[in-house]
């Protein structure tokens, strides 16, 4: 761990849904090396327990070390209503309801941990709180932020901007869906694989598969092209959506398989056209700056 001066490494990583300005979706968060989940629940954040005592005892079953300290302070077990479980993805690949607090809460925790980590833990929470109240007076440093994330990854400028414009494009579907009835999680992904299933041929799961992908976010690893037609599958997902006032799940289904067969057309013609797949394995797994400029030079 870091010595007590120095600040945390904190890193944002999309996840599941893609980042929403206005109502961010499920996320992953990084505390120095160890992954913690979050999702955004009654217009707060809240963190996976489990992964907060992982990350700061280093635990192998965070789960008895949770019970044990519940046990050992009853003012922890009483404080049990205020600790909801919420839906988070597992290493699996699976949803489950999992044990979550907010900021407040979290600190209550961390101060019931004897640990020496729990200095740079709780200095790295201010900073997260922090940035929530600086990006809800300008929201603009979301977009910033998550620019600043990939740079550090190594992406290219062009890459990082397709990223960018994909993230709006998706929020602009996604709260079409919304305003549609059309509801968020099981619903939502069946359209988004529609969508994928129209363009690329392939379920979003066969495309992570084919990149070699557990737990990361898909189009975090999409090549330039994949980036391009994903986004026009949406955009035009969307106009036909609002052209034809689509209502409900069904209505909507029948849009995006309209739209993704837009794309998917448009991409076989380029296909024909270049004599190169779209759809590559590659992904940004190791030396993204490598990867990005393979990446681009295979789609020039």
């Amino acid at each position: 761990g870091k010595c007590m001066s120095e600040s945390p490494t904190i890193e944002y990583i999309t996840y599941a849904e893609d980042f929403k300005m206005a109502s961010p979706s499920t996320a992953i968060v990084l505390f120095e090396d160890r992954e913690v989940r979050r999702v955004w629940h009654n217009d707060e954040w809240y963190y996976s327990i489990n992964d907060v005592i992982e990350s700061l005892m280093k635990s192998d079953n965070p789960t008895s070390y949770w019970g044990k300290m519940k046990r050992r302070e009853p003012s922890l077990a009483e404080l049990g209503p205020k600790w909801p479980k919420l839906k988070l993805m597992g290493k699996d690949g699976k949803s489950r309801f999992t044990e979550c607090a907010n900021f407040e809460q979290l600190l209550r925790i961390v101060q019931s941990i004897p640990s020496p980590k729990a200095e740079p833990f709780k200095q790295w929470l201010a900073q997260l709180g922090k940035e929530r109240l600086e990006e809800l007076e300008d929201p603009e440093l979301i977009i910033e932020r998550l620019r600043e994330t990939y740079r550090r990854k190594g992406h290219d400028e062009e890459w990082i901007e397709l990223r960018i414009q994909s993230v709006g494009i998706r929020q602009e579907l996604t709260d079409e869906w919304k305003e549609r009835d059309v509801e968020e999680g099981r619903e939502f992904g069946i359209l988004t694989a529609t969508i994928s299933k129209g363009t690329f041929g392939i379920t979003p799961g066969q495309h992570s598969k084919l990149k070699g992908l557990k737990r990361q976010n898909l189009r975090d690893h999409m090549n330039n092209l994949e980036l391009v037609f994903t986004s026009l599958g949406e955009v035009v997902t969307t106009e036909i959506t609002r052209e034809n006032d689509a209502q409900g799940f069904q209505e909507c289904n029948t849009a995006a398989k309209e739209g993704g067969e837009f794309a998917g057309e448009t991409r076989q013609r380029l296909e024909a056209r270049t004599g190169k797949k779209v759809v590559t394995s590659e992904n940004f797994l190791d030396n993204p700056m490598k990867k990005t400029k393979k990446l681009r030079d295979k789609n020039d």
